[in-house]
């Protein structure tokens, strides 16, 4: 394991990775820690901000090239940064069901999936994980 692949790549890379692992640990403490505590509404918060900017910083990679420069990861960073709010409006309105199916779907598919796919032969994180 070596992080030179991602050090030696563009900045938004970077910034992307280094938010997804963040918002992948504390998605990881949300989901097994005490729900509607103080200490989940302040994690909850810095989480959905991380998820914002693994959101926002997917549009400056272009590393997969289907439409012009898009992928289909500009669909779920899309998708990502419509639900984020809603499910942040559900926790609000006390629609708990819904804001936890909303939460551990953002997880699942947006950190969880489209993560995995970051560890296929040619991508840079295989490259840190596994050597190239």
């Amino acid at each position: 394991m070596s992080l030179a692949p991602l050090f030696s790549a563009a900045p938004a890379i970077q910034f992307h990775a280094i938010a997804a692992v963040a918002a992948f640990g504390l998605g990881l403490v949300q989901l097994a820690a005490p729900k509607g505590t103080l200490p989940h509404r302040m994690i909850g918060w810095i989480w959905v901000a991380l998820m914002a900017v693994v959101s926002v910083s997917a549009f400056f990679i272009h590393q997969i090239r289907l439409w012009g420069p898009w992928s289909p990861i500009h669909l779920l960073a899309i998708f990502t940064l419509t639900a984020l709010p809603l499910a942040v409006w559900f926790a609000h309105s006390h629609a708990v069901r819904r804001h936890r199916n909303a939460m551990v779907s953002l997880f699942i598919g947006a950190l969880v999936i489209a993560g995995a796919f970051t560890f296929l032969p040619g991508r840079i994180i295989h490259a840190v994980a596994l050597g190239p």
